[in-house]
């Protein structure tokens, strides 16, 4: 058993596909290669895979993302389709095309990996995006001096998070009883000091099993995990995505964002937001498009 090893854990029967981060002693610590999951077990617990995408685990997620992605870019053509409708007229009496201004992102990850992944998928679906990969310690205090850096639309403050095991039958409405939801909600603090208004900055917050109600009340729009429950590491993601592609003249529909995520509804849940994408009349020349997406808002 080494470092970067993908394993599955015995006792829970192979649910989970991880990847060793470290060895310590007769424990490993594991990082999970799809959710958001942070543990650690016995190395005797451990069953090494050899390959990943023979097991069920592995098989069970990619038909869940799989449908996922083509839920978003169905809902994301309904979108395009609505706003040609809206505009139509107004660019046919100008005889000029009209542009949108999807919201931007600004997503901080506790792993890298997923990170990697996270700003592929921003890529593919046309959202402008700024990755960091930060300790989820270190989240409050980057946000402070990356907030009026980068004016983001949108905020996503993700990484690693589970009950601890010492508190897996205690208070799950104590912030002690989380790895890392205390430091989600020191950030969201520091999003809604910059902003108050949760329309002027949608706060997307949490990983695994996190305190969903301490985050809302935080400030975070939308926010995991109502059941505590695993999530997908993409399902931020596809929230911040919805919300970049939902006008601004509406609010992003809860039970599709909800429901089009890979854990659902006891994975992640939210309040009536406002969308962020905007559309604007003419067209601009494209070098002017490309300096207008990277310097408005």
């Amino acid at each position: 058993m080494k470092q970067g090893d993908l394993v599955v854990r015995k006792s829970y029967g192979g649910d989970v596909l991880f990847r060793v981060e470290d060895v310590r002693s007769e424990r490993a610590l594991l990082k999970g290669t799809d959710y958001r999951l942070l543990a650690d077990a016995p190395i005797p617990d451990l069953s090494v895979v050899r390959d990943p995408e023979s097991t069920r685990a592995t098989q069970q997620v990619r038909i869940k993302v799989n449908d996922s992605l083509k839920r978003m870019r169905q809902q994301r053509e309904q979108q395009s389709v609505h706003t040609v409708d809206e505009i139509r007229l107004a660019a046919a009496q100008q005889a000029q095309p009209y542009f949108e201004m999807p919201g931007k992102v600004l997503h901080l990850d506790g792993d890298g990996n997923y990170l990697r992944k996270s700003m592929q998928l921003y890529e593919a679906m046309k959202v402008p995006a700024h990755g960091v990969h930060a300790h989820e310690s270190q989240m409050a205090d980057l946000l402070y001096r990356l907030l009026p850096q980068v004016k983001p639309d949108i905020v996503v403050i993700t990484g690693h998070d589970g009950v601890l095991k010492s508190h897996a039958n205690g208070d799950l409405y104590s912030l002690g009883s989380y790895k890392n939801s205390q430091s989600f909600v020191n950030a969201v603090h520091v999003a809604r000091e910059y902003e108050k208004n949760r329309d002027g900055l949608v706060v997307i917050a949490g990983a695994c099993q996190s305190h969903f109600e301490a985050l809302l009340q935080a400030g975070s729009n939308f926010a995991s995990s109502p059941g505590r429950i695993l999530i997908h590491a993409l399902d931020p993601v596809y929230i911040a995505i919805k919300s970049s592609y939902t006008s601004i003249r509406e609010t992003i529909n809860l039970s599709d964002v909800v429901h089009g995520t890979i854990s659902g509804i006891d994975g992640v849940g939210g309040i009536e937001t406002i969308g962020r994408c905007r559309v604007g009349l003419p067209k601009p020349k494209a070098a002017a498009a490309a300096s207008l997406l990277k310097t408005t808002s």
